[in-house]
């Protein structure tokens, strides 16, 4: 070890290099590092945006002038509805994803992410995902319902076809990758940052990055779950949204919100975090406030969740919640003050110099400024009454996503863009393509606030002439197409960019974060060694670490048995605790996204039988990533450099890989909430209600399946604590199998027996799901114990590497945790109902 540490940094790089590199060619598919991925997210999102900006000019061409025949209704409606999935599902969030992926290591002083094959899985279901919704569009056959899907028009009965199941189920899958980003991002923050970096000490844009994965955590699976049931409604007629059987069209208005407004923030945020982030080093000052914008980050995630129903002041909700809503509406204007504040104080207490970055920052300010101004005018109920599914509204969204992410995104790119290729932009190009973009939006969008307040309606594909909306219509589309010439210079840019800029050597703006450390382009390894950072993380001097790092003076500044290690830490204090080994590239991603798509495309076109064949084959190939995963024998305290040991993430107390699942069921949480809050909503608000048939379970079979549940979790924990003892652990697993097994059959046995037909009430419907959830999740508890019980018999568990059995252990956890509240729910069932009933 001492004379590893002793080779000249050239050596040592070279062997970094030999484990990190991915060969060209084929190769290039089994990727798995970060860097790679997340310019490969960055591609496709500009892709995509190019997709959805071609749309909106279809859009604008067609409402250029009045009784325009262009394009029919009915491919209006495709076009409009993609536009706005492409914006919302396809570029935006994945963009932000593509820059955290890329960044965040670099910044946190990190070799790469926590999951580097969870990320590659991300990339392939975000690239499969998107390319079913696009395919669609191209044949004729893509969602026309609106981004927003409302039912009962996205129902069977008025969109027949697979326009609505192709929007349900490819949002799906491309919420897998939304959610893989941000277990990855939550992760990687929390225990993969440099040794020294408490959170005090994290960069600005950490903490912006930490926050919004959060956000996605909990705001996502509100949607997916509407999503599910929408789709179960479609194709086996479970009604969840049919007011004459029990259901409701608001649930999935309210499902829909619970993502769609926290969506906007977490939109917002990670644009935010870049202004933050670029400011200080144009300003020549750190940023104000830095304990203060956190608090304002961590406000505006908080209050978020609580504004969703100011998109739906129009459906009738009781006076009471209107006021609510709206003081929520309103005082989310506070924290985001706070930071706006923050960053013009910066600027006022500097000494700032101009770039291209600060053209697109001063850009955002204005333009963002003026959405909030209008957004707190939307939360005002009166006002919103009469502006509601106007042009004013669609106006107000495009100056706050557009405002707040794309010009500040536009500003990252032009400052993080040196970084990924090694050479300055080409000024002459990048000026007047900002002024086309900020004259051309303007133009755009301002006109659309008049159009609405003159009365123009929102998704009508023409209108008639003589109203007062002609000369607006015809300027926000003149508007459209110079915006449109702004983006395609951009384009030119970073392509002249990539092959005539000139070359630098390292931290072309002077910054003071740790990305700026390292050689550009950066290496696949990052840095050579890992640094100690002993303050906050963006007032550093990125030269002369990057200087000392790349000599190997840091942690980890050697190669070891040909591991791809980097250093976890304690998440708090950022004291090491554990040292990871992260898996090498393989085409497990890829083909494990592939039978996702297969089974997804089996949905689609309704062969349901067949689509147990990818599901199987997905089972395994997930599986099959535990192959190089665990050591065989236990190696203690490793030692990583500077007088410092820990033992390797196998043998740690708090790895990655536990923290994942922790997230991951706190996620999978929030989708069962939102079940919960759906069965609640429709008893108290749906129509039909109580029905005539109840559910009649009786308590034997019902009690036997909490005691198989629980039983099964017991055990696993039991196993557990005979692992810590030295053995034993094994029968109990196989035991802990069998009682998973008992609960699927008594499951199977309840549905089959005890409820009434699914299709017959909602009331049976959230009953049948609300079981069929434990059941599943049972079911994946048998595979969870016994691949623990593989583990054991092939030697990757000892008293010291329990990692298996510990997450094995949190699934049983989670399915009996649930499994109860679902079984008990059944059995109150009956009862609420029967008081409701004799309340009635």
């Amino acid at each position: 070890m001492s004379e590893t540490r002793k080779t000249d940094a050239v050596r040592l790089h070279r062997e970094l290099d030999e484990i990190w590199h991915t060969p060209r060619g084929l190769q290039r598919l089994a990727a798995v590092n970060h860097t790679i991925l997340g310019r490969r997210f960055i591609i496709a999102a500009f892709v995509f945006f190019s997709i959805g900006g071609i749309l909106s000019m279809l859009i604008r061409a067609q409402l250029a002038t009045p009784n325009t025949a262009f394009v029919g209704p009915e491919v209006y409606n495709q076009i409009f509805t993609m536009h706005g999935t492409v914006m919302m599902f396809l570029f935006a969030i994945p963009m932000f994803e593509g820059f955290a992926i890329y960044l965040l290591p670099k910044l946190l002083g990190a070799r790469d992410l926590a999951f580097p094959r969870l990320t590659a899985l991300g990339f392939y279901c975000y690239i499969f995902g998107g390319s079913i919704l696009i395919v669609a569009m191209l044949a004729g056959v893509a969602p026309d319902s609106g981004w927003f899907m409302y039912t009962p028009l996205s129902s069977s009965t008025y969109t027949p076809g697979i326009n609505a199941d192709v929007w349900l189920l490819g949002i799906t899958f491309v919420e897998i990758s939304a959610i893989a980003a941000a277990v990855e991002i939550t992760v990687t923050i929390l225990k993969m940052r440099a040794p020294g970096m408490s959170l005090d000490r994290m960069p600005i844009f950490a903490w912006y990055l930490l926050v919004t994965a959060g956000m996605m955590l909990i705001g996502f699976p509100p949607l997916i779950l509407g999503s599910i049931l929408l789709e179960l409604e479609r194709a086996f007629d479970l009604p969840f949204f049919d007011p004459t059987r029990g259901g409701d069209s608001l649930l999935w208005q309210h499902l829909f919100w619970l993502f769609g407004h926290p969506e906007v923030y977490i939109i917002f945020l990670p644009a935010a975090g870049a202004v933050s982030t670029i400011i200080p080093v144009f300003a020549r000052r750190e940023l104000m406030g830095y304990r203060a914008v956190i608090v304002a980050i961590v406000a505006v995630a908080f209050l978020s969740f609580g504004l969703w129903v100011h998109h739906m002041f129009t459906v009738g909700i009781p006076h009471l919640a209107l006021a609510f809503f709206s003081a929520a509406s309103a005082l989310v204007a506070i924290p985001t003050a706070v930071q706006i504040f923050a960053w013009l104080a910066t600027l006022a207490h500097g000494r700032p110099r101009f770039d291209v970055p600060m053209l697109y920052i001063f850009g955002f300010l204005f333009v963002f400024v003026l959405g909030g101004l209008t957004g707190v005018m939307l939360a005002m109920v009166p006002f919103n009454w009469q502006v509601h599914d106007s042009y004013f509204v669609v106006a107000h969204l495009h100056y706050v996503l557009v405002g707040g992410f794309v010009f500040p995104m536009l500003a990252a790119a032009y400052y993080w863009l040196p970084h990924v290729t090694g050479r300055l932009t080409m000024h002459k190009i990048s000026v007047p393509a900002f002024w086309l973009i900020f004259v051309g939006f303007n133009m755009t969008f301002f006109m659309m606030h008049l159009t609405g307040l003159r009365g123009m309606p929102r998704r009508v594909h023409t209108y008639p002439s003589g109203v007062g909306w002609d000369w607006l219509n015809l300027l926000s589309s003149i508007g459209g197409f110079i915006l449109t010439m702004g983006f395609a210079l951009i384009l030119v840019d970073i392509i002249l960019q990539f092959r005539f800029g000139k070359p630098y050597r390292r931290n072309p703006w002077g910054a003071r974060t740790l990305e700026w450390a390292q050689p550009n382009p950066p290496p696949s390894y990052n840095f050579a060694s890992l640094p100690l950072v002993d303050r906050r993380a963006d007032t550093l001097d990125p030269h002369a670490i990057g200087n000392d790092l790349a000599a190997g003076k840091g942690y980890l500044g050697f190669a070891r048995n040909g591991w791809q290690e980097t250093l976890g830490v304690d998440m708090t204090t950022g004291r090491p605790d554990q040292t990871i080994v992260l898996p090498n590239r393989t085409f497990l991603p890829l083909y494990t996204a592939i039978a996702i798509g297969l089974f997804v495309l089996c949905l689609l076109f309704k062969f349901y039988w067949l689509s147990l064949v990818p599901l199987a084959v997905t089972l395994v190939l997930c599986l099959a990533w535990t192959n190089v995963t665990g050591l065989r024998h236990d190696h203690g305290e490793l030692d990583i450099g500077n007088g410092i040991s820990v033992p390797p993430h196998y043998e740690a107390d708090g790895p990655p890989s536990w923290w994942g699942m922790v997230f991951l069921l706190a996620c999978n949480g929030t989708l069962y909430a939102s079940l919960i809050f759906a069965v609640f909503f429709l008893w108290l608000v749906a129509p039909g209600w109580p029905p005539a048939e109840l559910v009649e379970t009786g308590l034997i079979l019902p009690l036997m399946t909490v005691i198989a549940v629980v039983g099964a979790a017991l055990l696993s924990r039991m196993a557990v604590a005979a692992n810590a003892g030295g053995g034993g652990a094994l029968p109990l697993l196989l035991c802990a199998a069998g009682a998973h097994v008992v609960t699927v059959g008594l499951l199977l046995y309840l549905i089959n027996t005890a409820l009434p037909e699914p299709t017959s009430h909602a009331y049976a419907a959230t009953a049948f799901v609300t079981l069929a959830y434990t059941a599943i999740h049972s079911a994946l508890g048998i595979v969870f114990a016994l691949y623990g019980a593989w583990r054991i018999m092939n030697g990757f568990v000892s008293a010291r590497r329990s990692l298996d059995l510990r997450i094995g252990k949190l699934w049983h956890d989670y399915t009996a945790l649930t499994g109860v509240a679902g079984i008990a729910l059944i059995l109150v069932m009956p009862l609420i109902v029967a008081i409701q009933g004799g309340g009635q």
